[in-house]
């Protein structure tokens, strides 16, 4: 597989995890609350395990302890925060380590309609032997209410508010009414089942969600990574899960990292004390975009140099990562770069010298 789903890429790690599970669990639960806390956010001596448990999850463990507890109630979660937060990794992880099984995902879009949520039918067979189960195609909402899994809806506020609103009764009555048949025209979802949405704070507007669905979800905030060490860990942490699909490892020189992650805080200060939205870069200066810059330079240099990251290299990345518009883009990241770049690289030298040239001719190409 290209990309291993949280439960195969860990298979041995939760197995190994259940064995030793004696706390009491939820219905259908694979692990306890308690160990799909360790499993997400790690081990440490208070668990008192015979094993280390690396964590998967750099964030606040109150926020991760509050979304396994709703998952253990009669409300379906919603993680909701900026891009590239990790929800959508959380969401994964959760599903994961609760139920074995996190594939059964509705990708929320502007042309998500809802089938995709509830049902539709094999046409085929319909004209050949009319609606029954048999011909009736389960969306992966229904499958997880069928096994009693975890259903999972990225990108929920994408959606028109009739695809939101098939989700009330879902999440309200536990069943899904098939009206095209009689008799056996409901399914009804298993114990253990529930629904682990995500949202982008920055979709509010787009297709708000109603209140009688708001009541429905126990809301949790993922917020934005701002600890550098933390956000050190994440940045380091999924770039070598990454670069493991093409089966090689890079070592990241410290330096370079810091350069790359200080950058990024530069230009989050700058975003936030721009007065309009024109001096601000359409990009979200996200954690995930930082693993993309790291991941993209790293590659580049494997493939089309010594096979060691240099600072010019990763420079290029990250403008052609975070120009999106042109002109628009360009010129912020332009004043930016011959102001907060030429000033570290002044102060700092090193690698912040052939970093700030390559990113100056970079920009100078795309004017």
């Amino acid at each position: 597989m290209l990309r291993e789903p949280a439960e195969a890429k860990y298979a041995e790690e939760l197995a190994w995890l259940r064995s030793v599970d004696g706390d009491a669990r939820p219905a259908s639960w694979r692990l306890s609350p308690r160990l799909v806390r360790v499993f997400v956010l790690g081990s440490s001596p208070s668990d008192r395990l015979e094993r280390e448990i690396r964590p998967k999850f750099f964030g606040d463990p109150g926020t991760v302890e509050r979304a396994i507890v709703t998952l253990a109630s009669d409300r379906g979660l919603l993680l909701i925060g900026d891009p590239g937060t990790g929800k959508s990794w959380l969401a994964e992880l959760l599903a994961a380590a609760v139920c074995g099984d996190s594939t059964r995902v509705v990708q929320g879009t502007a042309g998500t309609t809802e089938d995709h949520v509830k049902y539709s039918w094999n046409v085929a067979m319909v004209i050949a032997a009319g609606q029954s189960r048999e011909s009736l195609i389960p969306s992966p909402i229904m499958t997880a209410m069928q096994g009693g899994l975890m259903g999972r809806f990225e990108e929920l506020t994408r959606c028109s508010s009739d695809v939101q609103d098939a989700l009330i009764s879902i999440l309200s009555e536990k069943y899904v009414s098939i009206p095209e048949l009689k008799g056996d025209d409901v399914v009804f979802a298993r114990p253990g089942f529930n629904i682990i949405a995500t949202a982008n704070a920055r979709d509010r507007g787009v297709n708000e969600l109603s209140s009688a669905l708001k009541r429905r979800f126990n809301f949790v905030q993922i917020p934005v990574v701002t600890d550098k060490k933390t956000e050190r860990e994440i940045v380091l942490f999924r770039t070598k899960e990454l670069l493991a699909r093409n089966r090689f490892e890079v070592e990241t020189p410290p330096a370079l990292l810091d350069i790359l992650l200080q950058t990024f805080a530069d230009l989050r200060e700058a975003a936030a004390s721009a007065t309009s939205e024109d001096d601000r870069l359409e990009s979200a200066l996200s954690t995930a975009e930082q693993i993309g810059v790291l991941e993209d330079a790293i590659l580049h240099g494997r493939f089309f140099g010594d096979g060691s990251l240099a600072p010019g290299v990763l420079a290029r990345s990250l403008v052609g990562t975070l120009v999106r518009r042109i002109p628009e883009d360009v010129s912020i990241l332009n004043k930016f770069w011959h102001a907060g770049v030429a000033k570290r690289a002044k102060k700092e030298g090193g690698p912040w010298d052939p970093f700030e040239a390559a990113g100056k001719d970079a920009l100078e190409g795309m004017r």
